[in-house]
């Protein structure tokens, strides 16, 4: 753990995730615990973990959960017929091609065609299970339920609604973490409506110094849309879930945006990459989907369907 100089006849500090402590004082004991299973969990130990609670208000009716509507088509091979592909598909893909073979799909009761459609993973060459809650006031109590199950282990997270390019940008995510000493490394994009995301400041190491939820105007041009964490943040996600359950009915939603914004400014280390060139498409609203879409029929006319690392679309 990074140490903290002080000045001649002063203790010495080192950084913790919340602030700085005494070197001679006894970390907090969950700590202690989480530091320890951090240098013995395999670098490899990745696991997904997708949110798919939410109701798709801004879709509904739909015959489907959002995450399965059909966006484009499938080639298993040159001689297999094309199918359709769902939405969520392409992040799994995504993970996959990081090297995420195991992943975590919380959803909510009523949404027991994602398990229906998905199995067991294999066809997409993944192991995945299912954790399922009654219902969620916001993303961060979604990835919570998966706290018993993912505390020891690096998390990869993204969106299921939310399509991107390129075919590697989680293997680019996933390099950047684990080449640094970050705790959280976000994957940003580029953004040409900053009002309706979360915006993202960094310096020019990549390091995170601010996130800002939904500006009405700003000159920052980048937003997140998937990370890469280690269990100091999981750790910190569920305390402040915690923090915030009895109080969450009582409240607008909470987003991961916040709650990562709190992260910064406890000391968290926070990093960033730049996997992509071109914005994302939210399938979230009517607009989103039609683009989507739109970019998939482009794709198989073209026949850019295929894996590639080519930036110029969104799938």
């Amino acid at each position: 753990m990074p140490g903290v100089e002080a000045g001649k006849g002063q203790p010495a500090y080192v950084r913790t995730y919340n602030g700085i402590r005494p070197a001679g004082q006894e970390e907090e004991p969950i700590l202690k615990i989480m530091r320890s299973a951090e240098r013995t969990i395999a670098a490899n130990d990745l696991v997904g973990v997708i949110p798919a609670a939410g109701l798709a208000t801004r879709l509904s009716p739909l015959p489907c959960s959002k995450e399965l509507y059909p966006i484009g088509l499938s080639h298993a091979s040159e001689a297999d017929p094309a199918r359709p592909k769902a939405a969520g598909h392409y992040l799994l893909e995504k993970m996959r091609l990081g090297g995420v073979t195991k992943a975590y799909v919380v959803l909510r009761k009523q949404k027991w065609d994602i398990p229906g459609y998905w199995g067991d993973g294999s066809g997409l060459g993944m192991n995945l299970a299912y954790l399922v809650l009654d219902t969620s006031p916001g993303v961060p109590f979604t990835i919570d339920h998966a706290y018993p199950f993912v505390q020891h282990a690096t998390i990869a997270f993204g969106f299921p609604d939310i399509l991107f390019d390129p075919q590697d940008a989680f293997l680019q995510l996933i390099a950047s973490h684990h080449s640094s000493n970050a705790e959280v490394t976000l994957g940003l994009f580029p953004v040409h409506r900053p009002e309706n995301v979360d915006m993202v400041d960094i310096d020019s190491r990549g390091k995170v110094r601010q996130i800002m939820i939904q500006p009405s105007a700003t000159p920052l041009r980048h937003s997140w849309a998937i990370a890469v964490w280690k269990p100091v943040f999981t750790q910190f996600l569920h305390e402040k879930v915690a923090s915030l359950r009895e109080r969450a009915e009582a409240r607008p939603e909470v987003s991961v945006g916040q709650i990562l914004q709190l992260a910064v400014e406890a000391g968290l280390n926070v990093n960033s990459a730049i996997v992509s060139r071109s914005p994302y498409v939210d399938i979230g609203t009517p607009e989103g989907l039609i683009s989507a879409m739109r970019h998939a029929m482009d794709s198989e006319r073209s026949d850019l369907a295929k894996p590639s690392s080519d930036c110029s679309g969104v799938l």
